[in-house]
């Protein structure tokens, strides 16, 4: 196919996300020809309100049923290419065997490390280093040809925010690289399943910080845990609330989670070795 004048279907739930796809067909000189989203409330990055702002001009589909409303709607668009990025269900093979190029996802992982729906979960357990991942679409998630792969260090300066960014800093690359060898009909490199891993939802229990661990732990944790909405939590006795962001500091010598001070925005709490000074948020984590 030629560079440009590609119809691309977009499916995803979440407005950053869109826009950096938007933002590659206008280099492109591509054509959205609809964005499908699932309905507000029912998923992780706010389903329905993506359409307001979305602009004028764009043509959406809210649905849940992908199946019997998507799918008929889609093959009538004759795509070239389904795009799925930040769309927390199965697509079904009525989807998949639509566009003349080919479906692809995009997803924040070195596939085949973190299949699954939370990749926040690497850096909470550990990882040193973010990915990005543009792969074709099969029946099972995240378990496609590989067509562009991005990886870096984690920010300096680790907060949710930062992580966010880093994130989509490196999808722009994968989403121009990937999405061309899609368009010359390159196959893909098959993904190794004896490296796979996969990555659940955080449990209520892991959004509540642990004061007995190391304060760089924690940090890293309340950036992990904060890429997507406010859910890191304290819960001492007589304190409660969320944690927007978290420093070590070089204080202590108390027990784990002593409070060693209460500022207008937050607490310096002692950690298992350092003390971490908490900025706290107010309203309650969304989504």
């Amino acid at each position: 196919m030629s560079a440009g004048n590609a119809r691309v279907v977009i499916l995803t739930s979440f407005l950053p996300n869109y826009r950096l796809l938007a933002d590659w067909a206008e280099r492109h000189d591509h054509k959205i020809v609809l964005v499908v989203t699932p309905p507000a409330g029912s998923g992780r990055y706010g389903g329905g309100e993506l359409a307001s702002g979305l602009g004028k001009g764009v043509s959406f589909l809210v649905t849940s049923k992908l199946r019997t409303v998507a799918a008929p709607l889609i093959a009538a668009l004759t795509p070239d290419l389904v795009i799925s990025a930040a769309f927390a269900r199965l697509i079904p093979q009525e989807i998949l065997d639509i566009p003349t190029y080919g479906a692809l996802n995009l997803h924040p992982s070195v596939l085949p490390v973190g299949r699954g729906p939370n990749p926040m979960r690497l850096v909470y357990e550990g990882a040193k280093t973010i990915g990005a991942t543009l792969h074709r679409t099969e029946a099972a998630f995240d378990t496609g040809a590989i067509l562009s792969q991005r990886e870096r260090p984690l920010p300096k300066d680790l907060s949710g925010p930062a992580l966010l960014a880093g994130w989509l800093d490196m999808f722009t690359d994968v989403i121009d690289e990937g999405t061309e060898k899609a368009l010359r009909g390159e196959p893909g490199v098959p993904q190794e399943s004896r490296d796979a891993s996969y990555a659940p939802a955080f449990s209520a229990a892991e959004q509540v910080i642990d004061f007995t661990e190391p304060a760089a732990v924690i940090c890293r944790k309340v950036a992990a845990l904060n890429v997507l909405a406010i859910r890191a939590t304290i819960r001492l006795p007589n304190m409660e609330g969320f944690i927007r962001h978290a420093e070590p500091i070089m204080a202590g010598g108390e027990a784990p989670a002593t409070v060693l001070a209460v500022h207008d925005d937050g607490w310096t709490v002692q950690a298992g070795d350092l003390a971490v000074r908490l900025f706290t948020e107010e309203r309650p984590p969304s989504g």
